[in-house]
């Protein structure tokens, strides 16, 4: 099935100091979603923001805010977050543990899509029992909290396995991928079934964002 690439610029590398009209530009320059790395210093090292930022950054968009909780018991966070704006809300596979399923249900209950995310060393079957309840998954190609990290290829077969898991129960479900992104590997992983894309500095780094933006919508394309 042909899916339509969006792009979800990671405001982690925005200037933090003039986030509205980062945002805004984002907006102009045809994102489609925004996407929100929350780091809470425990989970991994780096800490970024929390539910202020997301509550603030909703005022001036009305793109989907994509919030990625790189955080330990995210289900403790959760309705701070939906009451924040957040339209997507990501916990990890490897925070949850055990408790996955019901932290996914947690989610849904709030009205808002849910998604799940693994990190690069661990394996798709760790969620494959879960992925009937999740509106998304996201594959990181980058280990979590650290910026500037190349984007490792290997993890592309998790997204082949979750692809073929979706489309044998019929679920247009969407796969996320998250590290290290741009124009040279992103066919890469549109052809593995990945259809949204995490960017950051590729996109916050050029001169041109709405080209770059295009650009990258055309490359996963031309597969």
């Amino acid at each position: 099935m042909e899916r339509d690439i969006k792009i979800a610029p990671s405001i982690l590398s925005a200037d933090f100091a003039a986030m509205g009209a980062a945002v805004r530009k984002l907006e102009e320059c045809g994102a489609d979603l925004i996407h929100c790395d929350v780091m809470d210093g425990s989970f991994v090292q780096r800490i970024t923001f929390g539910s202020q930022m997301v509550e603030a950054i909703k005022k001036h968009t009305s793109l989907p805010l994509d919030v990625h909780l790189m955080c330990v018991q995210p289900e403790n966070k959760l309705e701070d977050f939906v009451k924040a704006g957040a339209d997507i809300l990501t916990v990890h596979v490897e925070a949850c543990g055990e408790k996955l399923p019901g932290v996914l249900k947690k989610i849904k209950d709030y009205g808002v899509r849910c998604c799940v995310s693994v990190s690069p060393d661990t394996p798709i079957e760790s969620v494959l029992g879960s992925l009937e309840m999740v509106d998304m998954l996201l594959i990181m190609s980058v280990y979590p909290g650290l910026g500037g990290q190349k984007f490792l290829e290997r993890v592309l077969p998790k997204a082949e396995t979750a692809r073929k898991f979706f489309d044998s129960h019929g679920l247009n479900t969407d796969i996320e991928i998250d590290g290290g992104i741009n124009e040279e590997n992103i066919a890469r992983a549109v052809n593995a079934g990945v259809n949204v894309i995490v960017a950051g500095n590729t996109i916050f780094k050029a001169p041109d964002m709405a080209k770059t933006i295009a650009d990258l919508k055309k490359a996963g394309m031309s597969r």
